[in-house]
């Protein structure tokens, strides 16, 4: 068996949907000395770990804390707590994310009453307002704030005004939005919000960033029926995750968290305006670029996400060489398009520490070579300097 060393994992620049690349002084957080977790070393950084997630989220709610998993079981961490049997959930499906949330629903017994979209386009608040009319007694709505599969950007604010209008509680998706666009989780009244690390966080995969508001929290505390999941019931995580004396309720993962520190730390000392103006500056570099490809991106107008580029494939090209040729002979990683978008689309991430300058002129590059061997008139100079252009205007 081969030693990790030997396995010569290959230095790449994630340009994909996630993972971004993580900053050297995140990865280098991981190799510190383990210790136990209820060690106070590690409770007194909890306590820092969650003050900064409040930053983030830009939120007061007590019970915000990372959930030891992926973005998926922060997903399901705020639906198992939520719903209940019979309950009615309104939930906007307009890509991959948007069906998991209501399959994720169902499996809590909930009816599911979904609000479709084209993939690549919003939800809208009409469409919202509709569906919580034909609904009885509506627990919550369920959005995808940033849908990973089709670089679509939702506004929530007056979807948020609609539900709890109706009485309901709004549930958001921020996996791909949390550091990479504004997330104002108190100014929006959302109730139950996700996310992931390995994002626009730029901390390796393995911890979901949660929040719940006091209106969640006295939901679950009203429940008729235990939550379904032991794992990710929040009233036996508050007992290790909230103030006071530690209760033992499962082994954090300690490198994972020392990681999060780190990126979190990095975040807040870049500021979150300008990070959300860094990833901003360069979508429309990459924008700008690829329009001198003959390139452009398809997800809807005005509601496109800076982090996650939904790029079209041009005719009579096939984008499955194309990104094997990314990766292989550049060591560039970008995504493939799912479900209705697969084969039409490459998926282009501009998340966290991958999102800079640099990368989109290599990326802009290495597309326009292999582009142009493949017989599309490209002009790579004028590609370059139009991104170097557009990202130099504030």
């Amino acid at each position: 068996m081969n030693s990790i060393a030997a396995l010569r994992i290959p230095e790449r620049i994630l340009m994909g949907p996630g993972p971004s690349n993580a900053p050297p002084s995140v990865l280098a957080a991981m190799s510190r000395p383990l210790v136990g977790h209820l060690d106070p070393a590690f409770v007194a950084m909890m306590e820092e770990i969650k003050a900064m997630l409040r930053q983030v989220f830009i939120t007061r709610n007590e019970m915000t804390f990372p959930v030891s998993g992926t973005g998926s079981a922060g997903m399901e961490f705020c639906f198992v707590n939520l719903l209940e049997p019979g309950d009615e959930a309104v939930i906007g499906v307009n890509g991959v994310f948007g069906q998991r949330m209501a399959d994720v629903a169902a499996r809590c017994g909930a009816t599911v009453i979904k609000v479709e979209a084209e993939w690549g386009r919003i939800i809208e608040p009409d469409a919202i307002a509709t569906a919580l009319a034909k609904a009885t007694r509506p627990k919550l709505v369920a959005i995808v704030h940033a849908e990973t599969s089709t670089g679509a950007l939702t506004p929530v604010e007056e979807i948020s005004r609609l539900t709890h209008q109706a009485g309901a509680m709004l549930v958001l998706d921020t996996v791909t939005s949390l550091g990479g666009c504004p997330v104002r989780i108190d100014d929006w009244q959302v109730d139950a919000v996700y996310s992931g690390t390995q994002k626009c966080l730029s901390c390796p995969p393995g911890l979901s960033p949660v929040s719940l508001s006091e209106r969640a929290m006295q939901s679950v505390r009203a429940r008729t029926h235990r939550v379904q999941s032991w794992y990710l019931d929040v009233s036996l995580l508050a007992s290790y995750w909230g103030d006071g004396q530690r209760v033992y309720h499962h082994t954090a993962p300690i490198s994972m968290n020392y990681a999060l520190h780190e990126s979190l730390r990095l975040l807040l000392e870049e500021g979150l305006e300008n990070r959300w103006a860094r990833h901003e500056r360069h979508h429309r570099a990459l924008h700008a670029g690829l329009a001198m490809l003959g390139l452009s991106i398809v997800s809807q107008t005005g509601h496109q996400l800076w982090q996650l580029n939904a790029v079209g494939v041009p005719a009579g090209v096939d984008e499955a060489v194309v990104r094997a040729r990314l990766l292989n002979e550049f060591g560039i990683e970008v995504g493939a398009g799912l479900g209705p978008l697969k084969g039409k689309i490459w998926r282009v991430g501009l998340m966290g520490h991958t999102s800079s300058l640099d990368n989109v002129r290599t990326l802009l590059a290495a597309l326009g070579q292999i582009l142009g061997d493949a017989g599309q008139r490209v002009n790579v100079q004028d590609a370059l300097a139009a991104a170097t252009a557009a990202a130099a205007v504030d």
